[in-house]
């Protein structure tokens, strides 16, 4: 049986995040830090592997010649920028070296920069939920990517743009995964749809026919995580989006793969499987503050350019913002 988690109307309207300094959350003395800020914490990791040892590569007084770019593999390669994506940066490197006629370290670190900023802005492509209604955004993912999390996160996105919004709970399989994003909705005030036991198809095509009678903007589903190495379980969420498609012509209206950025170099695997199996039309890269390994966006931009819709950098509801190229490349170098 199917049911219907309806919460308690909210006191006042959800406060859309400001891009540079936020209200102290209940209990805080002072106001959260800005995004860009948090962006800069939230990649110490990252900033600490690359960025640190970059900045040693490219000391003061330092010559430009083969052993410093041999030096410079080891360090991308270690902070699983993979080694395709190392191979292109180098070839981008020295061939300004070559144009320009460079000499000195110190002046690479700028072109280094540049060019991680021109593989990475393809990536940047905010989503745009406004052009169906109800937009349908179906999200996969191995198990503890984040799956349900985000939902979380994008509901609130979305409901400070003004959008009303469904859940699907099509991770039918984990009792906890319902629960928990029962309680997100109970957090954002936005109905659930979920059902104790079933299919995740019929859940998702309940919420689909439950937010076109209620009028509702965006639908977010959820599904259970699994390893590309399952096979079955890859041929069930084909059904899924067979299912969706057929309750709603031309949807899902977008593939959200999420990724958990600890994975590193594992993540580009799972891109590459999951866009196989369902034609991934965007990513979220999640937990960026918990890895040394952010440099595994680079690897996925060269491997398979798919879209980077949203970053997580905290645990926090407003921790999910777009992704910008040259916003991430500069957390990433600055001290």
């Amino acid at each position: 049986m199917f049911s219907f988690f309806k919460p308690k109307p909210p006191a006042a309207e959800p406060r859309p995040p400001d891009a540079q300094q936020e209200t102290a959350a209940p209990g805080e003395a002072e106001p959260r830090p800005g995004w860009a800020q948090r962006l800069k914490q939230g990649l110490a990791k990252t900033r600490g592997r690359l960025g640190g040892q970059l900045a040693g590569l490219f000391g003061v007084g330092r010559k430009i010649d083969a052993e410093l770019f041999e030096e410079l593999e080891t360090i991308l390669i270690t902070a699983d920028v993979g080694v395709d994506a190392t191979e292109a940066l180098l070839a981008a490197l020295q061939k300004k070296v070559r144009r320009e006629n460079l000499t000195e370290a110190s002046d690479l670190q700028d072109a280094l920069k540049q060019a991680l900023v021109d593989l990475l802005t393809p990536l940047q492509a905010p989503l745009d939920v406004t052009p169906h209604k109800p937009f349908i955004l179906m999200l996969a993912g191995v198990n503890g990517a984040g799956k349900t999390t985000t939902i979380g996160k994008l509901a609130k996105l979305y409901q400070a743009q003004g959008l009303s919004v469904l859940l699907a709970a099509g991770d039918t399989f984990r009792a906890a995964a319902r629960e928990q994003l029962q309680v997100w909705g109970e957090r954002n005030n936005v109905t659930v749809v979920s059902q104790e036991k079933g299919d995740s198809a019929a859940v998702i095509f309940d919420a689909i026919q439950a937010a076109r009678a209620r009028n509702i903007d965006v639908v977010l589903a959820d599904t259970a995580g699994r390893l590309p190495t399952q096979l079955h379980l890859m041929e069930e969420i084909r059904k899924v989006k067979r299912v969706i498609e057929k309750a709603a012509p031309g949807a899902p209206h977008e593939v959200l793969l999420v990724l958990d950025a600890n994975t590193g170099q594992n993540a580009v695997t799972q891109v590459k499987a999951f866009d196989d199996a369902l034609g991934v039309t965007g990513l979220v890269l999640t937990k960026l503050d918990g890895t040394a390994k952010g440099g595994a966006i680079a690897a996925i931009a060269q491997a398979r350019p798919i879209p980077v819709r949203y970053i997580g950098v905290g645990e926090s509801v407003d921790d999910l913002r777009p992704f910008d190229a040259r916003e991430f490349v500069e957390a990433v170098f600055s001290a």
